[in-house]
């Protein structure tokens, strides 16, 4: 890939730091973890912030984030101590073009004197400058060759599971996860959300979730009406504000009476109600990590490539069905290659998953309950 020989010897320390206990940064106090997306990127991070924990016993860890994880982690156990919720910053807290970060937002945070500055973002280049600027005294995380090195970093390559990738980051600094699956702490705020929405919520619970962030991951909504209707469990169909119709088309295509609850729960309300189901049942969304976060069982629809990154790692109690679908359904345009420009077509990718395989699977965990 034509880093040139200094790249490469920078590359071979680095993975002799990971694979040694000469890794570990000594005089840690503060150490600060861009990690500013989605609730789903955010739990597939935790081991990895767990384990730089445990790499630097007594540091404080500041998460830069969005407001999300502001309102999300006030007062949860975990490992972030605190959240900086940045402004929009072209490809740091959002995708759109034209945001550059504020000078003074730089000023203010590199008096914090970060000793160590993380970046489990991207592949780095508009995140790597941002984590420079912090003014750290050692930076690690992600690189394509195509950005700017941190003092250790590991290559960012497009199909390898996100929570593996960010563990690698955190063995820069001779970090070691307690775990592989995220686990989330529930609060009595999170639990009086879900009184004040629902009030008690009854036994043998079943949530459906039809929403994904990219259409092309949405299992139709007839899929999941069919699956709830043959559960024959009570059932409560999640979904944000703007998935309000599509929890409605589910509701109103199932033959038994279901709940919907739509922007009725924060983040933390959410995964008090998950906690209270058996059985979630959704595409590959937040919801569905959030849901096996705090214990619950589910059934996850996904696209083959989002399974190599974002599955689940263990199959007792989580199940994927899978769709192979290798291109647009439309146009033929190639999924499988990363470097493919994405076409203009949303249809689902997962529509040829059957619906007695989801529900096999579904009944399979609840008589394992």
């Amino acid at each position: 890939m034509g880093h040139g020989s200094h790249a490469g010897d920078e590359r071979a320390g680095d993975r002799r730091a990971a694979a040694g206990g000469s890794a570990r940064l000594d005089g840690i106090e503060r150490i600060v973890v861009l990690r500013a997306n989605a609730l789903g990127d955010f739990l597939l991070a935790l081991p990895a912030l767990e384990a730089i924990r445990n790499a630097c016993p007594g540091a404080t860890m500041t998460l830069l984030g969005t407001a999300w994880h502001a309102a999300f982690l006030d007062g949860r156990p975990g490992p972030v101590d605190e959240v900086v919720a940045l402004p929009p910053i072209t490809g740091v807290s959002t995708m759109a073009a034209g945001h550059r970060a504020p000078p003074e937002l730089f000023e203010r945070l590199r008096e914090r004197r970060f000793g160590l500055a993380v970046q489990i973002h991207g592949g780095g280049r508009h995140s790597n400058p941002f984590v420079r600027a912090l003014g750290a005294r050692t930076t690690v995380g992600l690189r394509t060759p195509d950005a700017e090195p941190l003092d250790r970093w590991v290559p960012y390559a497009p199909y390898q599971h996100e929570t593996l990738r960010f563990l690698e980051v955190a063995a820069l600094v001779g970090g070691v996860a307690d775990r592989l699956e995220p686990r989330v702490a529930l609060t009595g705020a999170d639990a009086a959300e879900v009184a004040a929405a629902l009030g008690e919520p009854p036994a043998g619970l079943v949530a459906l979730h039809p929403g994904a962030m990219d259409p092309r991951r949405q299992w139709p909504a007839e899929c999941f009406a069919a699956v709830g209707d043959r559960l024959d469990r009570p059932t409560v169909v999640t979904g944000t504000e703007a998935e309000r119709e599509l929890v409605t088309r589910v509701v109103r295509a199932m033959r038994r009476p279901a709940v919907p609850l739509v922007g009725a729960l924060g983040v933390g309300g959410l995964a008090s109600l998950y906690q209270r189901c058996e059985l979630l049942v959704a595409n590959d969304t937040g919801p569905r990590h959030l849901a096996a976060a705090v214990g619950t069982a589910t059934v996850g629809i996904y696209w083959c490539g989002n399974l190599i990154n974002a599955g689940p790692l263990t199959r007792a109690r989580h199940r994927p069905l899978v769709s192979w679908t290798a291109a647009c359904p439309v146009c033929g345009a190639s999924g499988l290659d990363p470097d493919a420009e994405r076409c203009e077509h949303d249809p689902s990718w997962v529509a040829d998953i059957p619906v007695d395989a989801v529900v096999e699977q579904a009944r399979e965990l609840l008589d394992g309950a």
